[in-house]
């Protein structure tokens, strides 16, 4: 039986990259997963090398795309790759912190949207990965605040007619406060979880978009507010 669609999973191997490979291998979708480890779920796996710089990262994995893909194109982009690190500008780590930052959601980001340039179908979604908290200051975790206002500004960037990407497309921007996943449960074993935003929910609403089943605007910033277990969707 054919694949019904197509999409990659930049960050694949992580939580919320595998509920993502999870939830479209579950409705019968091809999905490639794009990490420094692979995914056996998934139907192809892109491994990247945190070794090589930007640009070599760049072309490592462009070449991989298309020696899988060829000329297909692919349905969505879902970049959920990222991490995080604390500390002030008095921190001893603060410019190592905030270049790891770099790293993980911006590095990802501006790859994926690259991949979207050139493999996303007309009409197709591309989601990056902000944060709730990097709408305003962050003190206590200067380095991820930043990154992650860079991928709003970058979403804002490519969801205008001349941002490169292709015809009718979306590109969105997911801000969550916390996620449920297992490593925030183990560093953080007495907080109120009934704040945190299940991985499932985000799955599901990248699948949704899939669908073309409630897509925001163009170029939104959407907050993920959950309260009692219950999540909402906040444009920012």
């Amino acid at each position: 039986m054919s694949s019904l669609g197509k999409v990659l999973v930049y960050g694949g191997k992580g939580a919320l990259g595998s509920a993502c490979v999870n939830t479209f291998k579950s409705k019968n979708w091809w999905v490639g997963s794009i990490d420094m480890k692979q995914n056996e779920a998934a139907d192809a796996n892109i491994v990247v090398n945190v070794e090589q710089n930007l640009i070599e990262q760049e072309q490592n994995i462009l070449s991989q795309v298309k020696e899988i893909l060829g000329d297909d194109k692919v349905d969505g982009v879902i970049c959920v790759a990222g991490g995080w690190a604390g500390g002030n500008a008095a921190n001893k780590d603060f410019v190592k912190n905030s270049d790891l930052m770099w790293k993980q959601s911006v590095w990802s980001s501006v790859i994926a949207a690259k991949i979207a340039s050139q493999y996303l179908k007309e009409g197709g979604f591309l989601s990056l990965t902000g944060a709730k908290a990097a709408t305003e200051g962050t003190p206590g975790m200067i380095g991820y605040g930043m990154s992650k206002a860079a991928v709003h500004q970058l979403t804002k960037s490519l969801a205008l007619d001349d941002g490169g990407l292709p015809p009718k497309s979306l590109v969105a921007s997911i801000l969550p406060i916390t996620l449920d996943t297992p490593m925030n449960r183990k560093w953080m074993p007495k907080a109120d979880t009934t704040t945190w935003t299940p991985l499932e929910f985000v799955a599901d609403l990248f699948w949704k978009w899939s669908q073309n089943e409630g897509r925001p605007p163009n170029g939104s910033l959407l907050q993920l507010v959950t309260k009692n277990s219950k999540t909402e969707i906040i444009p920012a």
